[in-house]
């Protein structure tokens, strides 16, 4: 292993583990691709319920559809799906599952190279990068998800009062459903969209709601929902419900944007305070390798600093959950 990690064959494995991860690559594209163009004589047969003449799948779409359905039925894997709709990522749960492989993988080579300096701080610093970057698909989706959150959430108070309108015009609820389905702008349009169409396939406003309320968790969409719910029930003026609601819910939104101002400043500092330490560490190893060699090497110091690194990193997440924690204000 030292002689395959010796500096003057370190670009040939190098090379060599580039190979590999373009190898593995290609494998899961080929594996995860999906024909862009469905035959129509197949869709036709599939939704007469026919199975005769139909094409064979491909096998490896077969082991993904058994891998997705058995992934599925896991309590982990129905709140991987929830928040893959919730962000509206086009992806399976096996497929996102295949891509946090590739993303470690990746992960991997990349901690090989930062930590050249060594062997042994080759392969901890490749299995750190390996579980880091597994973690990069579900901070993107996560991040995709809160954006569309807070874009549903600014545009909810305009909704609200354009359902108002909408019924003060003779309109009725579903009618008025569909209005904003096609008149709102997306996120809002995409999530009043996929109501009414499962409420065209049999399911009752009521669940239906209930469904865009785990998609989309909001305060003010639950206050919504529970003002219409109740309409449902006992009656009422619905349209002079729903302008409360939505002066409540706009005066919500301008104080919740004051306060992200205000406080702008301190969760950049935090932002800026977490990676700079990090980063520069990185760029250190990655211009002088030998530099940050004691930190990855076990013994005593000063030969050995192994120590340090462990300890900085808990302090650095510390400090910057206590600095969110300060700055996360409710309103």
């Amino acid at each position: 292993m030292d002689k395959l990690l010796s500096p003057d064959k370190l670009p040939i494995t190098l090379a060599g583990a580039g190979l590999v991860l373009i190898l593995v690559l290609a494998v899961v594209w080929f594996v995860l691709r999906k024909p862009r163009d469905a035959d129509v004589s197949q869709r036709l047969t599939e939704l007469a319920g026919r199975t005769d003449g139909a094409p064979n799948e491909p096998a490896a779409k077969q082991a993904m559809e058994r891998i997705d359905a058995v992934v599925s039925k896991s309590k982990r894997g129905g709140d991987l799906a929830r928040d893959l709709a919730r962000a509206d990522l086009k992806f399976t749960v096996a497929e996102f599952m295949g891509v946090k492989l590739l993303t470690a993988v990746v992960g991997f080579f990349v901690g090989l190279y930062i930590g050249r300096a060594d062997a042994r701080a080759m392969i901890a610093a490749g299995l750190v990068g390996a579980v880091i970057f597994s973690f990069v698909p579900n901070m993107y989706m996560g991040s995709r998800a809160k954006g569309r959150v807070k874009s549903f959430n600014d545009q909810l108070g305009d909704t609200i009062s354009m359902m108002a309108n909408a019924l003060r015009g003779g309109f009725s609820f579903l009618q008025t459903l569909d209005m904003v389905a096609r008149d709102a702008p997306a996120p809002m349009s995409a999530e009043f969209r996929r109501v009414v169409q499962e409420v065209g396939l049999g399911r009752s406003t009521e669940e239906a709601l209930q469904s865009l309320l785990r998609r989309m968790p909001s305060e003010d969409l639950d206050l919504l929902i529970t003002a219409v719910n109740i309409q449902m029930e006992v009656g009422g003026n619905l349209a002079q419900i729903l302008d409360t609601i939505g002066h409540t819910i706009r005066e919500r939104v301008r104080i919740k944007g004051e306060v992200q101002t205000l406080t702008a400043q301190g969760r950049i500092s935090g932002w800026v305070i977490t990676a700079l330490p990090v980063g520069l560490a990185i760029f250190i190893t990655v211009v002088n390798p030998g530099y940050m060699a004691p930190i990855f090497t076990f013994g005593m110091p000063p030969e050995s600093w192994c120590c340090l690194p462990v300890a900085s990193i808990v302090m650095i997440v510390i400090g910057f959950f206590t600095i969110m924690k300060i700055m996360d204000i409710e309103v």
